[in-house]
C-alpha cells in the first residue's frame, strides 16, 4: 500500500459517521379514529382497517440512533437505553393513542434537548411488524473522497 493510500483510508476511517444503537419495546394502546369513517380506510373489502378506530394493544419496538463522536463512546448504550425507558416509566414521553411517527417526534425533542447538534434516527413499529423510521439529521461536511 502506498502512503497516499495509508492517508486516504485514515482520512476516511477519521471522518466516518459514528453512531451507537439501542433497543426497548413499550405496552402500548393504539387508535386510529379516522380509520372508522375515512372511506379510504373503512372499504368493506380486503383492505378494510375501519377496525383501527377501536382502541387495541401493541407492543411497540423502538430502535434508537444517536451520533457518537469517538469509539469508547461519549454515550454508553446501556446508559442511553435505561435512559430513554425511564421517560416512558416516568411518564415524561407517552405513547398511547399516537401514531409512531408521532412517537418518534416527542422522543427526539426529549434526545435533542439532552444531546444537542446529534443527528438521531428513530424506527418505531407495532408488534415489530410495520412502522416508521425517521431521520433526524443535521449538516456534516462533505468530506468528497470516493470509496
Amino acid at each position: 500500500m502506498t502512503q497516499i493510500e495509508r492517508e486516504r483510508i485514515e482520512k476516511i476511517k477519521h471522518e466516518a459517521q459514528r453512531r451507537i444503537w439501542v433497543t426497548f419495546q413499550k405496552e402500548g394502546i393504539h387508535c386510529y379514529p379516522a380509520a372508522a369513517t375515512d372511506p379510504a380506510l373503512k372499504t368493506g373489502d380486503e383492505y378494510d382497517v375501519s377496525f383501527l378506530g377501536t382502541p387495541h394493544r401493541h407492543i411497540f419496538h423502538f430502535r434508537v440512533w444517536i451520533d457518537v463522536v469517538h469509539n469508547d463512546r461519549d454515550i454508553e448504550f446501556i446508559q442511553f437505553k435505561r435512559w430513554l425507558e425511564k421517560l416512558y416509566r416516568e411518564g415524561t414521553v407517552q405513547l398511547d393513542y399516537k401514531s409512531c411517527e408521532m412517537m418518534s417526534d416527542d422522543l427526539y425533542l426529549e434526545i435533542a434537548a439532552r444531546y444537542p447538534g446529534r443527528a438521531v434516527w428513530i424506527e418505531v413499529s407495532e408488534d415489530g411488524e410495520n412502522g416508521a423510521l425517521i431521520k433526524y439529521e443535521t449538516h456534516r461536511p462533505n468530506i468528497n473522497i470516493a470509496i
